[in-house]
């Protein structure tokens, strides 16, 4: 088990030392895009965009969803630690919904950002 995940661990490292080998590009033969190309890439991002952000409120709604439901079941058990309860759930819910905030700065950094400045 330990030699699998070394393994692993010493393959990832090769790659991601290997990625800006790879990925280099050579500026002096630099073609500036066709307005075609640009269209698809902007057209491609609106949509996986639109896919994050769907996904990240869908999970951060679960999440405080059940997040919700234990403190209220937690409170009926046990009236007199409603005030730790709900302390720790305000908590929590500020912690779940910081995710979904997050996506929605990646989110807005994706739609914004110019890749075809040369």
């Amino acid at each position: 088990m330990k030699k699998t995940i070394s393994f692993i661990l010493l393959a990832l490292c090769l790659v991601a030392l290997m990625a800006p080998v790879v990925f280099a590009e050579d500026v002096a033969g630099a073609v500036a895009p066709s307005a075609d190309a640009k269209l698809k890439y902007y057209g491609i991002v609106a949509l996986a965009c639109g896919i994050a952000i769907g996904v990240a409120a869908f999970g951060a709604s679960i999440g405080q969803g059940m997040g919700l439901k234990g403190a209220t079941e937690g409170i009926a058990r046990n009236p007199g630690a409603s005030g730790k309860i709900t302390t720790t759930m305000i908590i929590g819910l500020a912690m779940i919904e910081s995710l979904a905030i997050y996506a929605l700065v990646v989110v807005l950094i994706l739609l914004f950002v110019n890749p075809f400045k040369i």
